[in-house]
């Protein structure tokens, strides 16, 4: 009851942003019924199959999570096809998303953390296993799934110094959370040091590698990359940089590199992907500013067999597609680190042997990035200057960017398995989800 005294007291200190966000963005508007009050009995009998069917219940938060467990949700569905396997997500990009992979059938959006809304929907599914993405540990979300008799574990766990910090100094109260879940599969050893730190239970707590190595993709010879070349009309010669899963401010950045760059090097292009579709219009708006021509991906168009010329600069403003448009390029900058956002998934553009590069702020994904910066299969780039400078020698010597690319996919061939070590941390030496029920 304490925690929902807390979240009803934040949301009405939040009210006056989340309705702006709402009325300016459209965000938060879809799924509120779901997400105030829980899952529907129509609905929870259909994602389940029927009545009387115990899903097992993950929950990934948004698009990269939703990305991460494709492996995870197969694999389960092939070793027991009788056990309905049902999403979760929290956003409205995510659930897009998690319908287009799993089906809408299989998808709702989680419930707040009130215990009306998180008791409705564990009556309503009855599932035999809670699987949390990452770090998703809300305290009724947790305790009542434990007192339901449900299994609550968490894959692809990570934890960062500050976040794990945070929790040591209220631990009185993080405390009852960490050492109630049942399973911990960690990315690294640092991280689950963190968990048994926070209270996890240390018997329960194993590393098992990041799913993101197993889930970059191999190779750019598919159709959901060569249609996407043939979208944007690249040709052989073109020395592509994608700028992808931008914040405010690094498009601006790129634009100016870009607009400097390509006066030396006419092969030169740009393909820009910010990370949020609120955006899209205000970066497409500033490409024009920095007198480009835009292309974006959401207007149909015929231009088949037209020359990309350099002077055009692509503006990819879609969901859920930045994973493919990383194979057409050569050279790769990832978002989101140039500023204090954490950064960005960097496997993706690596797995396709991009030379890859991202900024000074890489918190959330230090352990990948670190492993790629380590073995030269990456490079960290301090500021504009040095983006630049490492942006126009890729583009001019192909084969120092090619080797680059190479030992990236070195790196990530080292670090497979997470998703075969996941699946025994789940279902244990026997195998099926019945006996881990």
């Amino acid at each position: 009851m304490f925690a929902n005294f807390i979240y009803l007291m934040a949301m009405t200190i939040a009210s006056p942003w989340i309705v702006y966000r709402m009325v300016r963005h459209g965000r938060y508007r879809r799924g509120g019924h779901e997400k105030l009050f829980g899952i529907s009995k129509s609905k929870a009998k259909r994602i389940c199959g029927g009545p009387n069917r115990s899903p097992v219940w993950i929950h990934a938060v948004s698009v990269g999570e939703i990305n991460l467990i494709g492996s995870v949700v197969r694999q389960l569905r092939e070793r027991d096809p009788g056990t309905p396997v049902v999403v979760s997500t929290s956003t409205d990009t995510g659930y897009d998303l998690a319908v287009q992979k799993f089906g809408e059938d299989h998808v709702f959006f989680c419930p707040l953390d009130f215990t009306w809304a998180v008791g409705r929907t564990l009556r309503r599914l009855k599932p035999k296993m809670l699987v949390l993405v990452e770090l998703e540990l809300w305290p009724n979300l947790v305790s009542m799934s434990r007192q339901a008799g449900v299994e609550v574990m968490v894959i692809n766990a990570r934890l960062s110094e500050k976040s794990s910090n945070g929790y040591q100094r209220v631990r009185p109260l993080t405390r009852p959370i960490f050492s109630r879940l049942s399973h911990v599969a960690c990315q690294d050893e640092l991280t689950a040091e963190r968990f048994v730190a926070c209270g996890a239970d240390p018997q329960c707590v194993e590393v098992t590698g990041s799913l993101k190595f197993d889930n970059a993709p191999d190779s750019r010879d598919n159709a959901e990359v060569q249609s996407r070349v043939n979208w944007a009309n690249i040709d052989p010669w073109h020395r592509v940089w994608i700028v992808g899963s931008t914040q405010e401010g690094e498009e601006a950045m790129a634009l100016r590199i870009y607009d400097r760059l390509a006066k030396k090097n006419r092969n030169l292009r740009l393909i820009l992907v910010p990370r949020h579709r609120e955006r899209f219009d205000s970066v497409a708006q500033l490409v024009q500013e920095h007198g480009f021509k835009v292309r974006r991906r959401s207007i149909k168009d015929d231009r088949r067999g037209d020359q990309w010329d350099a002077d055009t600069v692509l503006l990819v403003d879609s969901i859920g597609e930045l994973r493919h448009w990383w194979g057409v390029g050569q050279i790769a900058t990832v978002g989101g680190s140039f500023g204090n956002r954490g950064g960005q998934n960097m496997l993706e553009p690596a797995g396709y042997g991009n030379a890859v590069c991202f900024g000074p702020d890489t918190r959330n994904f230090d352990e990948i990035a670190n492993r790629l910066i380590n073995a030269g299969g990456a490079m960290r780039v301090a500021d504009e200057p040095a983006l630049e400078k490492f942006v126009e020698i890729c583009a001019a010597n192909e084969p120092m960017a090619n080797e680059l690319g190479r030992l990236a996919r070195k790196v990530i061939a080292q670090h497979c398995g997470a998703t075969e070590r996941t699946m025994t941390c789940l279902l244990g030496p026997e195998r099926t989800l019945a006996r881990a029920a």
